[in-house]
């Protein structure tokens, strides 16, 4: 298989001898705040992490994806291994999150494209466009590469653009994890402006919202 979809903690429901535990209560502040959460989350706005190697900046993508927002991460990895979310640097953001796992180039963009998404990869190259110019208030997936290599080859060359943050000064680029800040800030701010961002509700977020209480229950 080359991809899944789901939160990195998935429940148990059973208690140590292996029987059904009781569910456990979830408070209605607690519910309220998983709705709140859901009605903001952008889910025609994805991230795909290709190949990064450091766990640590990994969960920093994560955790700036789940404050802007954004309604998946794609693990995209072909060459190294999957990263350990760490819930620390995360602020907790992958229990959240929904995630897509993948060991091909070709299964992420054909899933993205599925979902009806365009897929954009960050490159550093005078050919892509500024970060600034884009219209993140369409459906877009945008991915972030490895530290040394960039974007996968294969991701790059058939992706659906290519997207680069201008730098003022002598480094090429920010470390990957400020990059996809920066970038997500800019496409949280765009749809803020268009009113993107007003609380919503839809069948796959009440999906959501009942996983995260079976999940929350079975603990």
């Amino acid at each position: 298989m080359t991809s899944e979809s789901g939160s990195l903690d998935p429940p148990t429901g059973t208690d140590d001898s292996g029987e059904m535990s009781e569910p456990r209560p979830i408070s209605e502040r607690r519910l309220a705040r998983f709705r709140a959460v859901l009605e903001r989350r952008q889910l025609d706005l994805e991230v795909v992490i290709d190949n990064v190697f450091d766990a640590h900046n990994a969960a920093a993508i994560v955790r700036s994806a789940d404050g802007f927002g954004v309604g998946a991460v794609g693990l995209l990895y072909t060459d190294e291994t999957f990263p350990k979310i760490s819930p620390g640097v995360s602020g907790y953001a992958g229990k959240w999150t929904t995630f897509h796992r993948y060991t091909e180039a070709q299964a992420c963009i054909d899933e993205v494209h599925t979902r009806g998404l365009q897929l954009l990869a960050t490159h550093v190259d005078d050919a892509a466009t500024s970060y600034l110019e884009i219209d993140w208030t369409r459906p877009l997936a945008v991915a972030f590469g490895n530290e040394k290599r960039g974007c996968s080859p294969e991701l790059l060359a058939a992706a659906d653009g290519a997207v680069a943050i201008p730098m003022q000064g002598m480094a090429q680029s920010f470390n990957v994890s400020v990059a996809a800040a920066i970038i997500l800030g800019e496409a949280a701010r765009q749809r803020h402006v268009a009113n993107r961002t007003a609380p919503a509700w839809n069948d796959e977020k009440e999906a959501i919202f009942q996983a995260w209480i079976a999940r929350e229950q079975a603990k």
